[in-house]
């Protein structure tokens, strides 16, 4: 068997399409699930790193200090196999989420964190002299700069976390990586997985893009 034959097989590639699109478009949701829950939720722990009374700053801490050290499959399997011998029993969509979630809490907190401290002092200053409440400096003054400088970052982040997706493979969740291994068993040729890399690729790649892009045009505005 030739190597296009073996790795670009097109009957098994066409074959096996219907179940690479079903597992992309759960890949599609479990990642736009974690990062639209750990995004907010990492913005909550960042305010409450740089703000909160010491006990809690302490906590938040070593939230973000535990799991942005921690593996992600580590944390998933945690999750998933360890808990159910406390009596917790999750599904593995719901295992996936949580797991997802928390990672990208503590990235996004420390992506937060860095984006507010580069707002200079003075706007604090200012705005405490014009008379403005601290969260109405926070939600009027200091985030929507914050925001301008975090989406770089925040945006390589959100690719980290799609790609990081194909770990729930492991929990048995049907995305991308699990149909196209399934597939490739039933076949008895890799061609799915290379249909599966395919379409990470396609997804992917603009948003490695943009990422290049944002970060130029923001670099640019700053030297001005």
């Amino acid at each position: 068997m030739s190597l296009i034959e073996t790795f670009f097989n097109a009957d098994v590639m066409i074959s096996s399409l219907p179940a690479l699109l079903r597992g992309f478009l759960n890949t599609l949701l479990l990642g736009l699930l974690s990062i639209g829950i750990g995004i907010p939720v990492g913005l909550a722990i960042s305010l409450i790193r740089l703000y909160a009374p010491k006990p809690l700053r302490l906590l938040a801490v070593g939230y973000i200090d535990i799991f942005r050290a921690m593996p992600v499959l580590v944390v998933l399997i945690l999750i998933y196999y360890a808990l159910p011998f406390l009596g917790i029993r999750l599904s593995s969509w719901t295992s996936a989420v949580t797991a997802f979630a928390i990672i990208m809490a503590a990235y996004s907190a420390e992506v937060f964190r860095s984006g507010i401290e580069s707002i200079p002092r003075g706007q604090f200053e200012a705005a405490q002299a014009l008379g403005l409440p601290f969260l109405l400096t926070l939600r009027k003054v200091v985030l929507p700069q914050a925001i301008r400088v975090v989406i770089p970052p925040m945006t390589s982040n959100c690719v980290s976390m799609f790609k990081d997706t194909s770990l729930a493979s492991t929990v048995a969740l049907p995305e991308l990586l699990k149909e196209a291994t399934n597939a490739q068993s039933l076949y008895a040729n890799p061609s799915p997985l290379i249909g599966a890399a395919l379409v990470y690729l396609l997804f992917l790649w603009p948003m490695v893009r943009l990422v290049s892009l944002l970060e130029r045009r923001f670099k640019t505005e700053k030297t001005r």
